[in-house]
């Protein structure tokens, strides 16, 4: 895996897009997390004017921390990153008041959160006219759609949504990204506790990413082992449930005829 020339790749990708839009900066999300380290360090590598939002939501100290460390790293290495804290907490608490309390399951409000911080980011980039930069991988993404519909994927382009999650740490490692986010475990910091993302999915990032391959593969002699097996019932079923946020909204086109 040639990093530096991806590295390369992308941040002439953002800047191209950037400047056919006549667009001067990008708008993110800072989570704490491997990917919002990266995507945001390719974009302060463009040149351009980078906005950085912390927004807890009854998060984790080790989180709220570790997104600030990343910021202030940003910020003494590159000019134009400036950054915001907005604490979502309050609005978050108002909501769960307002909405009936039969609808809110953990993975209801897990999604509310995603969603007001998606509406933050857009609140910037409108005022700024700047892009929103996603923060989604390849496997999240296209594989077993890890993601909220319209929260964190709700965005204006995705800069490493064609590298799996290993190939985010190469990168990570190549840029010099702080240890503590290059050691933490994956999560997506969406229920005000210490679970993982593979305490959620089930199987780690590398058993996904093995999963993603055996599929586009085709078929394989292989003998699978148990936990093969296991992952890739796993992967399956989560990518057909999953589907809906992946492709198109579907649009029930109109027969031609209807019209005359």
């Amino acid at each position: 895996m040639k990093t530096k020339g991806i590295i390369d790749h992308i941040v002439g990708w953002l800047k191209d897009y950037a400047d056919s839009a006549n667009i001067e900066g990008f708008v993110i999300g800072i989570s704490g997390g491997i990917d919002s380290a990266v995507t945001s360090t390719l974009c302060s590598l463009t040149g351009k004017k980078l906005i950085c939002l912390n927004m807890p939501i009854h998060q984790a100290k080790s989180q709220f921390d570790r997104s600030n460390e990343h910021i202030n790293w940003l910020k003494e290495n590159f000019d134009g990153v400036s950054n915001y804290t907005v604490d979502l907490t309050a609005t978050f608490d108002q909501t769960c008041e307002d909405f009936p309390k039969e609808i809110q399951d953990q993975l209801t409000m897990a999604n509310v959160r995603a969603r007001l911080r998606m509406t933050t980011l857009y609140a910037f980039a409108c005022n700024k006219k700047y892009l929103v930069a996603g923060t989604g991988n390849k496997v999240e993404d296209f594989g077993v759609g890890f993601f909220t519909k319209y929260g964190d994927g709700g965005v204006d382009l995705s800069p490493i949504a064609d590298l799996m999650k290993t190939e985010v740490y190469a990168i990570a490692k190549e840029l010099g990204v702080v240890d503590s986010i290059q050691q933490a475990k994956p999560t997506d910091g969406l229920w005000g506790d210490d679970r993982t993302d593979e305490d959620q999915i089930g199987a780690s990032y590398p058993e996904l990413e093995w999963a993603m391959r055996y599929i586009e593969r085709g078929k394989d002699s292989e003998t699978l082992s148990a936990r093969q097996t296991e992952v890739l019932a796993l992967y399956k079923k989560l990518h057909k449930a999953n589907l809906h946020k992946m492709n198109p909204i579907p649009v029930c086109e109109i027969p031609k005829e209807l019209f005359k």
